[in-house]
């Protein structure tokens, strides 16, 4: 008999009982439990975006009352951002593949790895527990501005505090994976030699080290000023509030690429593998994820080109915003061309990618909007920035992670899902998303604030709109999810490399054994996407 044909247990089937997977140090089975508790917490800040655009339906009241909608909105935007998207692809992906892509057999810190996911956790159940404790959950805005945080009576504190424990989580993650990334490749593996989702989880690694402690301080401060009225944001006693939107905005810009730089490390994976070709332009590729994690630490003021800056200073943010999108340009004229006289196989992953690249193009082109200074003043704080926001997030990151869910599926749990039923969800998805946002971008334009409960007449037409596509974007998120779940049961066994991947991780069983690899992976001789006879850029 011999080692192909040798049975394996599977890491699923390892250890079995739910304390094996709560105190679990296997990478594998971490990376899924974020991924349930993640897609669980996508679900509920999903349906309060639909209650928001269900009370936006018409003019005046139809669900709830204003204080209602301001906690609602708050809580959407708290869940989606730190339990969604900063920890979605690097918590669930990265903590899956990043082992597997590098040939060894666990991230440096198992243990920590573990706390890492234990802390997302609690950081969860204190930003729930804000429903049911205190005057109900924070009415500020997921940004938390002061002065209106220090002395609105709502539960900010407990708001605040579950952030600082999710900053905390994201931290160790970022730790985990830079020593995983300097000290665990696979022999002969050189950084030239990393497939580019490691390289753009690095960078993303970095910038949740080095820019998360500083949220976390400041979400401290806020906590200090309300409990113990100390004056640092409140003006009434000598604070400034302008401070805090400093402090905020040099982490939260910077949260931006920790959000999209793994979703274009994805896009890198994918595009190569059903285009069955060398990926175009791979250093270039590589080393713009590290330019765009070193520059986005300097453009945060761009959020407050209209808090009264100087003139300088508006110039110079301006500036670094539009430099920031030379290496985001050149990640897509490389993707691009790594499609050029590729041999195209169009299955469900590539067309999230190729829809992450619309989108994601839409978003960046009108960032590029509001980082122009003359444009930023008219389109300051009106649901312009609210479209731009999510063609970037949800257009990008969030079609960038069910892309990943359908492509590495096969791997993750040896099933192949419902082709039919993918292709029909992420056609509904793509339309209703782009019904639901699009509309957003022309009411910014016409002058409609953003975070408003209410809206003029004249507002009325493309809110509809927006609100019909809600439905049919949930209708779309539905049909996916439901296919993957049936699917992980009952679909058909997936074969080792359904996909004709080249990267490590399809080089060992689906689903791997517990230790990953049952003898040591080849490295292909011309870097990580070294197709046999395929178009080399």
């Amino acid at each position: 008999m011999t080692s192909e044909t040798l049975p394996y247990t599977s890491y699923l089937k390892e250890k079995t009982g739910i304390m094996s997977w709560l105190f679990t140090l296997d990478h594998k089975r971490i990376g899924l439990m974020y991924l349930y508790g993640i897609v669980a917490f996508f679900l509920v800040g999903a349906t309060l975006g639909l209650l928001m655009r269900f009370e936006l339906l018409n003019p005046g009241k139809d669900l709830v009352d204003p204080h209602t909608y301001n906690q609602i909105f708050t809580l959407h935007g708290v869940i989606m951002i730190f339990l969604f998207i900063i920890p979605s692809i690097p918590a669930v992906f990265g903590n899956f593949f990043l082992p597997l892509l590098l040939g060894t057999d666990d991230v440096a810190f198992p243990k920590l790895n573990l706390l890492s996911f234990w802390l997302y956790v609690l950081g969860a159940f204190f930003a729930l527990a804000t429903l049911i404790f205190g005057d109900g959950p924070a009415d500020t805005g997921w940004t938390f501005y002061a002065p209106y945080s220090v002395k609105t009576g709502t539960n900010v504190t407990m708001s605040v505090l579950a952030a600082f424990i999710l900053g905390f989580s994201s931290i160790l993650t970022g730790l985990n994976f830079i020593v995983t990334i300097h000290r665990l490749r696979t022999p002969k593996m050189g950084f030239n030699q990393m497939p580019l989702f490691a390289w753009s989880l690095y960078a993303t690694s970095w910038i949740q080290l080095l820019a998360t402690p500083v949220i976390g301080i400041t979400l401290l401060m806020i906590v200090a000023e309300r409990m113990f009225g100390i004056g640092l944001f409140d003006p009434s006693i000598g604070g400034d509030p302008i401070l805090y939107q400093h402090m905020f905005w040099i982490y939260s810009h910077p949260a931006v690429y920790i959000m999209a730089l793994p979703a274009m490390g994805i896009v890198s994976e994918i595009l190569p593998t059903f285009s069955q070709r060398t990926i175009f332009g791979y250093k270039a590729i590589a080393y713009s994820s590290m330019a765009i994690a070193f520059i986005g630490y300097f453009v945060w003021g761009h959020h407050m080109f209209t808090s009264g800056m100087s003139g300088p200073a508006a110039y110079i943010f301006s500036i670094l915003t539009f430099l920031v999108a030379i290496p985001t340009s050149i990640k897509v004229f490389n993707w691009v061309s790594t499609l050029y006289k590729g041999s195209i196989v169009i299955e469900v992953p590539l067309l999230f990618m190729l829809a992450f690249i619309f989108n994601f193009l839409i978003g960046g082109l009108t960032g590029l909007a509001l980082g122009a200074l003359a444009a930023d003043v008219h389109l300051h704080d009106t649901y312009f920035v609210v479209g731009h926001f999510h063609y970037v997030m949800f257009g990008g990151t969030g079609f960038a992670f069910f892309g990943a869910l359908h492509y590495w599926f096969p791997k993750m749990w040896g099933k192949m899902y419902n082709k039919t039923r993918a292709y029909i969800g992420f056609a509904i998805l793509f339309v209703g998303f782009n019904i639901l946002y699009f509309p957003m971008l022309i009411l910014g334009i016409q002058g409609m604030p953003r975070r408003y409960y209410d809206y003029l007449p004249e507002f009325t037409f493309l809110n509809q709109v927006s609100t019909v596509g809600s439905w049919i974007t949930v209708t779309g998120l539905i049909i996916i999810i439901v296919n993957l779940i049936v699917s992980g049961r009952n679909g058909k066994k997936a074969t080792d490399n359904p996909w004709n991947g080249i990267t490590l991780e399809w080089q060992t069983k689906s689903p791997p054994p517990l230790h990953n690899f049952d003898k040591m992976p080849t490295i292909p001789e011309r870097g990580p996407y070294d197709y046999p006879n395929a178009k080399r850029g």
